[in-house]
């Protein structure tokens, strides 16, 4: 793994961004009054003539973006996730999804670890809204290398794509030679017993609680899923029958989310226990992100505990 620090995958975006910039003259950025915050403010210094600030009217720029997409150019339309997928829905499902139109939302501040803004800006819905949508491809990367890839391939991808980016700074351990293909799962560690599948900032702690695992004996197989729309069916299911027993772990309510997909994916191919960890059917609270990570049970501690639960699961 690559020397360990800390990045908030909201810069990557940004970062990357930047980088497109150069890169394609057909990338547009739009924002909605938080340039700051979704680091989007990094692309509009290095091209500023290529930058909108549609102010606080998400569903607007929503549709502005789709508009522009028919013009042949590839917009990003950042805010918020709360915003994007809450408050624009209707603007994302019939002007972009319904379409098809070539649109990436970038959505930012994504989870409870949004930290002291507090429940109404926590989103934990926002995966399972755009499931819904047809078409929608939706990705949630581990870390910075992995969100500054994703960003890339998303502007080569010809479709509406959901990139969902969180402020805390998250741990960084892939290294420069990785490589991202949407669609297709990373298995970080072989295993026997019992596979944790976890997506976005709780792939660092599912590979935590398997090295904790391991010295229990316990042989814990590591799926990095990052695009959760359309899901790695393949890689679930092979799991799944090899292991005998899953847990999923992610930032996001265990409604509609990976742990839905994934119970969706084996209860039609290969039933199995499967655990869901994420926030039940809550609202989030303020606080400080890393301490309300812990509080709701997505850590690696909690990970481990529920990994042993599934394998007495799996042997009832």
């Amino acid at each position: 793994m690559a020397e360990m620090k800390k990045k908030a995958t909201r810069e990557s975006y940004g970062e990357a961004l930047a980088k497109l910039a150069g890169m394609n003259d057909k990338v547009i950025v739009f924002d909605a009054d938080l340039a700051g915050a979704t680091k989007t403010g990094t692309f509009k210094k290095a091209c500023p003539e290529r930058f909108f600030d549609c102010g606080i009217a998400e569903a607007n720029m929503m549709v502005a973006a789709a508009g522009a997409s028919t013009c042949g150019l590839i917009p990003f339309a950042s805010t918020f996730a709360m915003f994007a997928a809450g408050r624009a829905f209707e603007q994302v499902r019939n002007s972009i999804g319904y379409p098809h139109l070539n649109v990436k939302i970038g959505a930012t501040h994504a989870g409870v670890s949004v930290g002291e803004d507090g429940a109404t800006h926590q989103c934990n819905e926002d995966i399972a809204l755009m499931r819904t949508i047809p078409g929608m491809t939706i990705i949630n990367p581990a870390d910075d290398v992995e969100a500054q890839a994703a960003v890339l391939a998303a502007a080569e991808y010809n479709g509406p794509v959901y990139l969902r980016f969180g402020r805390l700074a998250a741990p960084v351990f892939n290294g420069p030679d990785y490589r991202f293909q949407m669609g297709k799962g990373v298995t970080l560690r072989e295993g026997s017993d019992v596979t944790i599948i976890a997506t976005g900032i709780l792939v660092y702690e599912a590979v935590l609680a398997a090295e904790a695992l391991a010295a229990e004996g316990i042989s814990t197989r590591v799926i990095n899923i990052h695009t959760i729309k359309p899901l790695d069916r393949e890689l679930v299911v092979k799991a799944a029958k090899e292991t005998g027993a899953l847990v999923t772990a992610e930032e996001h309510s265990v409604i509609g989310g990976l742990g839905a997909a994934v119970a969706e994916a084996i209860g039609e191919e290969c039933p199995v226990p499967v655990v869901r960890i994420g926030i039940k059917d809550s609202f989030g609270h303020s606080g400080k992100g890393g301490e309300l990570l812990k509080e709701y049970g997505l850590c690696s501690e909690n990970i481990a505990a529920e990994a042993k639960r599934a394998l007495a699961l799996k042997t009832k």
